[in-house]
């Protein structure tokens, strides 16, 4: 069964999460589309434009993010609420991951794990070879299933509802490249 995050409280948590967890965004510009937003993070000269879908689970947010100046490396994220403020920034664990949107390619690349000190949020950072072509399907999929391999056949699954996702993504990326 799903959860239903209302989107205030996650404009709380999206004032932490982010590019540099531990510190506080502004959160503004919000827009609903469908089961996504987009929001933009500002920091003093700092912009981030993120698309996100919170819908899935009650802990974790998928967002796709933009930065201004540097709109063409947009960055997929997944941010899990931990129990406990986080003692130490660090690189928990870098693991091979697998994305795919609905029954199309399979995106093999690595998936990041870090924590950021004083931050609940555990984020999962993948890096990807094709992950324009990921975004593609992403804009016109359904779904977004994701594994990853933490080693001894140890997986991790989870998947992310895209109702919404093409326009929160175009969006995001415009107000980027409007931003300059």
């Amino acid at each position: 069964m799903r959860s239903i995050v209302p989107f205030a409280p996650v404009l709380v948590g999206l004032a932490l999460a982010g590019p540099a967890a531990a510190t506080n965004y502004n959160v503004s510009d919000a827009e609903q589309h469908e089961n996504w937003h987009s929001v933009v993070l500002t920091l003093g000269e700092e912009r981030h434009f993120r698309a996100l879908e919170q819908t899935s689970y009650s802990d974790s947010i998928l967002s796709v993010n933009y930065t201004a100046g540097v709109c063409d490396l947009p960055w997929i994220e997944v941010r899990v609420e931990l129990e406990e403020h986080q003692p130490e920034s660090r690189v928990a664990n870098l693991v091979p991951g697998d994305l795919r949107v609905d029954h199309e390619t399979i995106y093999s690349g690595m998936a990041e794990f870090i924590t950021q000190r004083g931050d609940r949020g555990f984020y999962v950072n993948f890096y990807l070879d094709t992950q324009d072509l990921l975004l593609d399907e992403m804009r016109g999929g359904e779904t977004l299933r994701l594994r990853l391999d933490r080693g001894d056949e140890d997986y991790w699954f989870m998947s992310f509802d895209l109702k919404g996702a093409d326009a929160a993504i175009a969006r995001a990326e415009r107000q980027c490249e409007a931003a300059g």
